[in-house]
């Protein structure tokens, strides 16, 4: 009885110490957990990606895991796959999940409503109505804007290229604010510019987005701009198999989205000279708004209910220098200027 009586406190202490304190962590770390659901590849060197990048910034900023008790991504290649992936994630317990375009829409709205106690937010797109749902949208037509200031100003054929992905809000955002600035630009140089553009139907199709770009530069269009996720490889394999056979003086030339995308255009031209044919990268800093509403969950601050609008002003739209001409750069400089002080209005 002794023994009993000496020991029950021991293991009571040990408990407290090793079991009972790893069960409350978990617990506490299971709250702080967050989870990506993709719209396709994780490893897309676009969207994608660039959200994962801010996820993994906020785990090693709080230290935390990859896995249940951190922070993960699961990856959904179709729109029917959503809700599978949601609920992937709300079994294995996140708190805070988060999905990607205007096609995870009602699967968010779904899941939020069947889980009033965890945290969704929408990442591209606006949901209203939901408390336990967070909006998060970038302003693509002005970082789209100053892509079409550049190509206006350094297009020698007169003649540039768009190609989206799927038929939506967020596209058509792009290709708007892409055409509002060759127009605008080509008129201020007294120049005429003719715009091509077509959509893949998709962000998977690799194959046709390299038949559309193919066909544009036939065209002579000599700068192509995508906003087409995955599909978007199909241009830059198109802009590589045409610049191979050329002179790097006679380069036709890509415009990138969502991330710098200049390692993408890396080949060699005719006689065997290094060059790139990235014009420049529309950069969405998507690991920014990630990282954001990660963290600020995790603080018990999610923004619930509320619309998250970043763009120029926040400098998480930009476009990158690239390969600009400095007469280019000084004319999407100013732009970006009015813009910003609201000039040029969308």
């Amino acid at each position: 009885m002794k023994i009993k009586k000496i020991l029950l406190p021991i293991l009571l202490a040990a408990c407290t110490l090793t079991a009972c304190s790893n069960s409350n962590t978990a617990n506490d770390d299971a709250s702080k957990s967050v989870a990506l659901i993709t719209d396709g590849n994780i490893n897309d060197q676009s969207f994608n990606q660039s959200a994962w990048e801010g996820l993994k910034d906020y785990g090693q900023e709080y230290k935390l895991n990859k896995g249940s008790d951190g922070y993960q991504y699961f990856e959904v290649n179709s729109p029917s796959d959503l809700q599978s992936g949601i609920n992937k994630a709300i079994y294995q317990k996140y708190q805070t999940i988060l999905g990607i375009g205007d096609e995870a829409q009602s699967a968010i709205i779904s899941a939020a409503k069947k889980n009033p106690k965890k945290n969704f937010a929408i990442i591209d797109d606006t949901i209203k109505g939901h408390k336990n749902i967070a909006s998060i949208r970038f302003r693509k037509d002005e970082g789209a804007y100053l892509a079409g200031v550049a190509a206006a100003s350094e297009t020698k054929t007169g003649k540039v290229g768009f190609i989206g992905g799927a038929n939506s809000a967020v596209i058509n955002s792009f290709k708007r604010g892409f055409t509002r600035g060759v127009n605008d630009q080509a008129k201020k140089l007294h120049k005429k510019v003719t715009i091509y553009s077509q959509n893949v139907g998709n962000f998977t199709d690799t194959a046709r987005a390299k038949n559309i770009a193919s066909y544009m530069y036939g065209k002579k269009a000599d700068i192509i701009f995508h906003a087409a996720g995955d599909a978007g490889n199909g241009l830059f394999q198109a802009a590589k198999f045409i610049n191979q056979a050329r002179p790097a003086k006679d380069r036709v030339w890509v415009i990138g989205v969502d991330t710098d995308q200049s390692n993408l255009g890396k080949y060699y031209a005719k006689g065997g000279q290094e060059a790139n044919f990235v014009l420049t990268s529309v950069v969405t800093g998507v690991n920014t708004a990630t990282k954001n509403i990660a963290s600020r969950s995790y603080q018990g601050k999610f923004p619930g209910g509320k619309t998250i609008v970043y763009g120029l002003k926040n400098n998480v739209v930009s476009i990158t220098p690239g390969q600009i001409d400095p007469n280019a750069w000084k004319n999407v400089q100013i732009a970006r200027n009015q813009i910003l002080s609201g000039k040029i209005k969308f």
